[in-house]
């Protein structure tokens, strides 16, 4: 399905939703309303938060990160924390590693508790999976690994008016739209991107995390991964970003505001 396709069948018109931005809420981040941390669960044991974790410092939120795949336990309850971000890494949502059966089976712990949660690519996948969803490679084999369109839907449009039109992704798997699940943006290839989950659980594809320093060592290490079906070639992805990242950045501090802060007072 295409994106316009998606787009159609969310009942967006020509005008691609954006008078539903005036139903739009601000909200703000602010350590001091909340000291407690955020829970963030790694894949790797030297990944880091990037830009989130740049973000979330700068309103004085601090962070507990844990790295289940070194051995790590995650808590049996938030009550200790203020909402947790799952992020993304090598592995695929499907593997059979029993730290990742445990973390996918784990939130039931936000869900149940109605904590902010935030999965970012594999952790999306990860959530999709634990709402019984299915995640598989694109029937054609393409991939996205660089900067591709991004389109908010109408729903997307109600909670950030604001969006990117282009966003940076290092995926060869995509997700369904789980039962119950309302999504928020759409992609060509991939035309699941961002959802949300009843009021405070949200997943998305692509990596608005990352930093110039990660851009370099994803497609140093990861070179690879540049040439596969339908990726773009590493000198795109710095000329992307050189394009698209100021407004990726503004949608960040925005998404992260709803996802972990609070109203802004009238």
């Amino acid at each position: 399905m295409t994106m316009a396709e998606m787009m159609g069948r969310q009942g967006i018109g020509s005008d691609g939703g954006i008078g539903a931005a005036t139903g739009s809420v601000r909200h703000v981040l602010d350590g001091a309303s909340d000291p407690r941390p955020i829970l963030v669960v790694l894949h790797q044991e030297t990944s880091t938060p990037g830009r989130v974790g740049q973000v979330l410092a700068a309103h004085g939120v601090s962070l507990d990160i844990r790295r289940p795949v070194i051995g790590d336990a995650l808590p049996e309850t938030l009550d200790a924390h203020r909402g947790a971000i799952v992020f993304g890494g090598p592995p695929s949502a499907n593997d059979s590693e029993p730290h990742l059966s445990r973390e996918i089976d784990w939130m039931a712990v936000p869900l149940a508790e109605g904590r902010p949660f935030l999965g970012i690519c594999l952790g999306a996948q990860m959530l999709v999976k634990h709402l019984g969803g299915c995640v598989a490679p694109h029937p054609e084999g393409l991939v996205e690994v660089g900067y591709y369109p991004l389109e908010a839907t109408p729903a997307g449009r109600r909670l950030l008016p604001d969006w990117p039109s282009m966003i940076y992704q290092w995926h060869r798997e995509g997700f369904d739209l789980p039962a119950g699940a309302e999504l928020l943006a759409a992609g060509d290839r991939f035309p699941h991107q961002a959802f949300r989950y009843g009021q405070s659980a949200f997943g998305i594809q692509f990596h608005a995390e990352l930093t110039l320093a990660m851009l370099y060592r994803w497609t140093t290490l990861g070179h690879e991964k540049t040439l596969l079906p339908g990726a773009q070639r590493r000198r795109a992805h710095f000329d992307g970003r050189a394009l698209h990242d100021a407004a990726v950045q503004r949608w960040l501090n925005d998404f992260l505001a709803l996802v972990f802060g609070e109203p802004a007072p009238r």
